[in-house]
């Protein structure tokens, strides 16, 4: 009954998001594309971190290297679908390669090489003025034609961003709830039992890498041309942090914490702008809060939640029993 219901408000709120932008103005499509972007960024960066449990800083890079090809590609003629899936292929093997760091070093290690690799694409995004046109960026992205419709009003172009939301959330369920989900789950929570059981840990963590660097670049592929301008200022360390925000504050590990996460980060500030000048601070306060009074995130505290709720309906069972 619990799993029905889960599946009807996964319904109602994909129905909600298929007919909101016919009521909003262009502006809060905007934002909403802008969410579901981030959405897709930070599956991938949950999926290394979250379930993998590799720390990554790198994923504003792959967005950039993913932002970049597609835009290239698609300004010199080539057809916007095979510019996508380049970008998504290109960030898979660069984040393949990037993964090779993490069979040697771990935790805060593991981030500053990362956090390095960051450095190394914005500083070849803002000097190979040849090729990505340097600090003053690339201007005019063009926006895709599907079916003959054109989509470069932002309605058109939401359902485009929708629908890649759709399917890489579908591809992400499907990845985590097959074998490989399991071992990415096992890799997490203690690696040297995880191989002694037989998971391949050096295939995994690189995989975990590979598939979140392509989450990371189609999101990157998206942004551009929502936006329909990139410079390399778009994809700094600011940038990767704000998605490892989105992970965390949602609930890393969680499948629907970046979701949630995301939602945060993006929406909040929107809603805050009445104070003006404070805004951000109080952004700020907020997020300092809800990691001091629940480091696991917004899902986490659901769960604390049901645990409570069960612990009450049966007193003599402990945490452990309950699936903590």
């Amino acid at each position: 009954m619990n799993a029905r219901a889960n599946f009807l408000a996964i319904l109602a709120a994909v129905a909600v998001l298929a007919v909101l932008p016919s009521s909003l103005s262009t502006y809060s499509v905007y934002v909403l594309c802008s969410w579901m972007v981030f959405s897709i960024a930070a599956m991938g960066l949950n999926l290394t971190l979250g379930f993998a449990g590799q720390v990554s800083l790198a994923q504003a890079a792959f967005m950039g290297i993913g932002a970049y090809t597609t835009a290239l590609m698609t300004m010199a003629g080539i057809p916007w679908p095979l510019a996508m899936i380049a970008a998504a292929v290109e960030c898979f093997l660069i984040g393949l390669v990037l993964g090779y760091p993490a069979l040697r070093v771990q935790h805060h290690f593991l981030a500053f090489v990362t956090l390095a690799f960051n450095a190394l694409v914005f500083l070849v995004l803002r000097n190979e003025e040849w090729l990505t046109g340097g600090t003053y960026g690339v201007v005019g992205i063009p926006r895709p034609s599907v079916l003959g419709f054109s989509t470069n009003q932002q309605t058109g172009f939401y359902y485009v961003v929708f629908g890649f939301f759709l399917v890489l959330s579908a591809v992400l369920y499907g990845i985590l709830r097959s074998p490989w989900g399991r071992a990415f789950q096992a890799l997490r929570e203690n690696p040297i039992r995880a191989n002694s059981l037989g998971v391949d840990i050096r295939r995994m963590t690189l995989l975990a890498f590979a598939i979140g660097s392509a989450y990371g670049g189609i999101a990157g592929g998206l942004l551009g041309q929502l936006v329909q301008f990139i410079d390399p200022n778009s994809f700094t360390l600011t940038i990767s942090l704000k998605v490892l925000l989105m992970v965390i504050v949602g609930g890393a590990g969680y499948f629907f914490g970046p979701y949630l996460g995301a939602l945060l980060v993006i929406l909040m500030p929107e809603f805050l702008r009445f104070t003006e000048g404070y805004y951000l601070m109080l952004y700020a306060l907020l997020v300092i809060v809800l990691m001091i009074s629940c480091p696991k995130g917004l899902l986490g505290i659901v769960d604390r939640i049901k645990l409570s709720i069960k612990l009450r309906q049966n007193p003599s069972a402990t945490a452990w029993e309950q699936g903590k």
